[in-house]
């Protein structure tokens, strides 16, 4: 049985869910996640009020809406209200969007992530890092032993940088994502804990 969706406002972000006996902290009550590993300065960060304006433009770049098609109505608030959302920021300006959900059962617990970047900033290292310093997050400080993601089996650049992360190619999942072009396939693709 599904869970109904959580209201978010402008300006909140959804708590995050944590396992049987953890506290959820609210996102906007955890500290911005710093990236040191990259050329100048970024940081993951809650969604700010007036972020919606520059995540909405790179968001609808012919690069990013290819993959993630055009953003949806109440983007990026409430559009996808069971996932966290982070602003990427470089040198203080929003350079993009990195999300996670993670499944509440506790059988089944883990978390899976995704993200965007500005076309502008492609090719420098910023997605891996990103990826790379929400992964540590979801494993040091929210407890998830595996993270999964799934790119398009035709996103060479993305599936590159989640396998510099540590991610491995699990399987594909035919025919699973309507794109500009038609149904493409998906790469399943996991980073385990121990790995």
């Amino acid at each position: 049985m599904s869970q109904p969706p959580r209201e978010v406002t402008p300006g909140t972000q959804p708590e995050m869910q944590s396992s049987p006996g953890e506290k959820a902290l609210p996102v906007e009550e955890t500290a911005p996640l710093e990236v040191a590993d990259v050329q100048g300065s970024m940081i993951l960060r809650p969604l700010a009020k007036g972020d919606e304006t520059e995540l909405k433009r790179i968001h609808s770049t012919s690069e990013v809406a290819y993959w993630w098609d055009l953003p949806a109505d109440g983007f990026p608030w409430s559009d996808e209200p069971d996932s966290t959302r982070l602003t990427i920021e470089v040198d203080g300006a929003v350079a993009g969007l990195i999300q996670f959900h993670e499944e509440p059962e506790p059988r089944y617990r883990h978390a899976t992530i995704d993200l965007f970047l500005d076309p502008a900033l492609h090719g420098c290292g910023l997605g891996t890092a990103a990826v790379r310093r929400l992964v540590r997050h979801l494993i040091e400080d929210r407890g998830h032993h595996r993270i999964t993601i799934d790119p398009s089996t035709g996103n060479a650049a993305a599936i590159r940088s989640y396998e510099k992360v540590g991610f491995r190619r699990v399987g594909v999942m035919r025919r699973y994502v309507h794109l500009q072009s038609g149904w493409q396939d998906g790469l399943l693709m996991e980073l385990l804990a121990d790995d």
